[in-house]
């Protein structure tokens, strides 16, 4: 048992699981038979997840079941099969949406992902797609908003029941013919399904690169518009305007006038000059008066010798001109709307300001009892005007002459601390002075001891050594007494 979906992207396949969800396969057989799923979009696409369809309001929380047609809207759910279990395992895999209540109404999904385990139990499996799974993968890839709403429409255009087994029921209207959409279902406010987006298709690469080119042109002109630097983005450089560079310094505009002159008249000539210096900076603008000579002069004078040099022409893309007119006229119009009325009468003997009343001396008595009143209030307030400026003026000294002995006060107790500061540093150099000299004479002292030291050290050395001659001269005079005995000796024996 299988059901064909035709889609904008192309056609679907749909097996159904007749013996397994009996009832979900009879209320989808019928509902395409009636024609209700036609110019359903696909109002959810989460990607590598699942697409969603089957609402004919587009919203995502429409759709009755097929036996709301039999038995009204007390039927226009009906319970979900749970047994046996079908779980969803594999990519294609098609069930009906649970509207929260364990209920199922028209709308079902396709899953795009495998082992979605916990969306078993939640939702009935009744399908799987045999054929078109490239076109399901299609739809997976919809560019989509941050409700997971493609941005282009993907619609059912029509179903086609390839094999039914249930009869229709008694009372079931099945249509002839496809009916044609309503207006609110193909106003989605997307881009329509039949809508082409691709701006370069049939198109050639030269066609392509320029409108590519022109694209880039407009977003330039409207950036530059935005930083005030063109007054408009549609705004075109004159035709008429040639730019003429890699000029001699020594070339002036009357020069070129007089060169250029010769193919039409010339409305301007301007070599441009330093501000500061004076001195040309090589280039220079010349508006003629026909486009016509604009153009021929183009063509004859670029790459002419002028002055030792070879010009470059091409035609001007400034629009300074045309943007000191743009201002001028916007501030011209801004002025007009500002001035009011051309002509105003106005009344020169009248006195400008503010006006008192004036009183006549026959006034009656109550108008001049009002004015003594005015008078005694005047004066009232003028008193009272006074009498707060004097108290201000008093509050104002009271308060000066507490800041100046605060001033005094806090000068005074500075002077005492610098005081104390002062002393405190004389007394660590007097101190330290001390330290010094206490230091010095250990010093002085250590070096007389050790000079001590030192001489009874050498008195010590010379005893020793004047011991040590006695000794040695006491030594070799015994040897020389035992040496004269010995001769003596040997003269006795001979």
């Amino acid at each position: 048992m299988a059901v064909l979906l035709e889609t904008t992207l192309g056609d679907i396949v749909i097996d159904l699981y007749i013996e397994e969800r009996p009832r979900c396969c009879l209320n989808f057989l019928k509902l395409c038979k009636i024609k209700y799923y036609n110019y359903c979009i696909f109002h959810s696409v989460q990607r590598n997840f699942m697409v969603q369809t089957g609402d004919p309001t587009s919203t995502g929380k429409g759709g009755e079941s097929m036996f709301s047609t039999l038995y009204g809207d007390q039927a226009k759910y009906f319970e979900m099969e749970n047994s046996p279990r079908i779980k969803h395992k594999k990519i294609g895999t098609v069930s009906m949406v649970n509207n929260g209540s364990n209920m199922h109404g028209s709308q079902f999904f396709f899953t795009t992902a495998e082992n979605i385990n916990y969306l078993d139990g939640v939702h009935t499996v009744f399908g799987e797609v045999s054929e078109g799974m490239d076109v399901l993968m299609k739809v997976n890839e919809a560019f989509v908003d941050k409700d997971n709403r493609p941005y282009q429409d993907i619609r059912i255009n029509h179903t086609v029941i390839l094999d039914d087994p249930f009869d229709d029921p008694s009372g079931l209207e099945v249509p002839d013919r496809s009916p044609e959409p309503t207006k609110e279902q193909l106003d989605t406010g997307r881009i329509g399904a039949d809508e082409e987006i691709d701006d370069t298709k049939g198109k050639t690469m030269d066609q392509v690169d320029e409108m590519i080119k022109s694209k880039e042109a407009k977003a330039r002109a409207q950036i530059l518009e935005m930083v005030g630097d063109l007054p408009d983005a549609e705004i075109k450089p004159p035709d008429d305007v040639l730019f003429v560079c890699k000029l001699n310094p020594v070339t002036t505009s009357e020069d070129l006038e007089t060169i250029f002159s010769r193919f039409g008249t010339i409305n301007s000539c301007e070599v441009i000059r330093d501000q500061k210096t004076g001195d040309s900076l090589c280039y220079a603008f010349i508006e003629f008066e026909k486009e016509e000579n604009c153009e021929e002069a183009y063509f004859k004078m670029d790459n002419v010798l002028i002055d030792d040099r070879r010009i470059h022409v091409d035609f001007s893309q400034s629009v300074a001109k045309l943007k000191q007119k743009y201002n001028l006229g916007n501030t011209k119009a801004a002025m007009d709307k500002n001035r009011g009325p051309g002509y105003i009468v106005k009344d020169r003997t009248a006195k400008q300001g503010n006006y008192d009343l004036v009183f006549d001396e026959d006034e009656d008595e109550p108008s001049h009892k009002h004015k003594k009143k005015k008078e005694k209030r005047n004066e009232t307030e003028e008193s009272d005007y006074r009498k707060s400026k004097d108290k201000h003026k008093r509050k104002r000294h009271r308060d000066d002459s507490d800041d100046e002995d605060r001033y005094t006060e806090r000068r005074r107790k500075e002077d005492e601390m610098g005081r104390d500061r002062k002393k405190n540093r004389d007394r660590e150099k007097d101190s330290e002075r001390d330290r010094d000299r206490e230091r010095d004479r250990d010093r002085g002292r250590n070096r007389e001891g050790d000079r001590g030291r030192d001489r009874e050290r050498e008195r010590e050395r010379d005893r020793d050594k004047r011991k040590d001659r006695d000794r040695d001269y006491d030594r070799d005079r015994g040897r020389d007494k035992y040496s004269s005995r010995d001769r003596d000796r040997k003269k006795d024996y001979r």
